[in-house]
């Protein structure tokens, strides 16, 4: 693609940012070019606003490595190795790498992030697609994703972690901020957040699911250890855990909110060491019950299990 003046001025770009186009290629220029002469001249903002107004193209760039200040490319960006830079990596399409992904700021793409080892951003992750690594996933502020994000260890944000599609992690997946799910969520270890916690589906962690406000799913709920919320706990389905099932102070914990009421003793058990002092709707099954000959007979799997939930199985 050539960029020419008209075609820039068109777009209404930054009275610095069209001085250098006019000074330094004569008001015209090969698209992907005119974007590495801008990284090269330390105008990373401006290639990023430009690649935000042309768009992506079909190029692919294959590299061994990636060491720099930055780089942005219109298409996809396939690095053998690694990627290291001081700022941005940006793609117009996909990032995929042999290796790992560092950035101290941003790391974005129009399609897929894929990495072999660990993917870190000092500022933002986003992508239109799936991020996926082989080790795990930090963002220092927000993570938003299009599709899947899916990790064999962690997966941390500074800010809020936001995902269209499914969220799985190895390991734990902590956030400072919310966690706002399309999907599931699954986890070898603890699902943390310091504000909500929203999936629409199931949410399934080996250890404990723990929010700093309300905890909603539109399935159900199971943890290994403890369900703790500073709000309600809300569950479509049954909500089980190893541990307690706790709400906030004057707030209650709901299960069975999408089933019918004769449903309840199969698709909304509610199970714990204990029973929850706040719970206001679903069918308790706790040991207490059976004491009581409250349990559901026969009802002896929780409603949360993988055959409900064959993408996160």
């Amino acid at each position: 693609m050539q960029l020419t003046k008209k075609f820039v001025k068109a777009k209404n770009p930054c009275a610095g940012g069209y001085k250098w186009f006019i000074r330094d290629h004569n008001g015209q220029g090969d698209y992907q070019a005119v974007l590495d002469a801008l990284v090269a001249d330390g105008r990373v903002s401006d290639a990023c606003w430009l690649l935000d107004q042309f768009g992506p193209t079909d190029a692919v760039l294959k590299l061994d490595a990636v060491d720099a200040n930055a780089i942005v490319f219109a298409g996809t960006l396939e690095v053998r190795m690694g990627i290291n830079v001081d700022s941005v990596v940006r793609a117009g399409r996909s990032i995929f790498t042999g290796g790992g992904i560092r950035a101290g700021e941003t790391i974005m793409a129009g399609e897929n992030i894929t990495a072999a080892a660990t993917i870190a951003s000092g500022g933002n992750l986003r992508a239109g697609g799936d991020i996926s690594a082989d080790w795990g996933i930090d963002a220092a502020t927000r993570l938003d994703c299009a599709g899947n994000v899916r990790a064999k260890w962690d997966i941390c944000a500074g800010q809020d972690l936001a995902v269209t599609g499914h969220l799985h992690a190895g390991q734990d997946v902590q956030t400072q901020g919310a966690i706002k799910c399309g999907q599931g969520i699954k986890t070898g270890g603890d699902v943390r957040a310091d504000k909500e916690i929203n999936a629409a589906c199931g949410i399934q962690a080996g250890g404990d699911i723990q929010c700093g406000d309300h905890l909603a799913s539109g399935w159900g709920m199971i943890a290994g250890g403890d369900i703790r919320a500073d709000g309600s706990i809300r569950a479509g389905e049954g909500v089980q855990a190893e541990g307690t099932i706790q709400a906030g102070d004057g707030h209650g914990v709901y299960a069975g909110l999408s089933v019918r009421l004769d449903a309840w003793p199969v698709c909304a058990r509610v199970s714990a060491r204990t029973r929850p002092a706040q719970l206001v709707s679903g069918h308790w099954v706790g040991q207490d019950a059976a004491e009581d000959g409250d349990a559901a007979p026969g009802a002896t799997q929780p409603s949360w299990h993988p055959k409900a939930y064959p993408a996160l199985a």
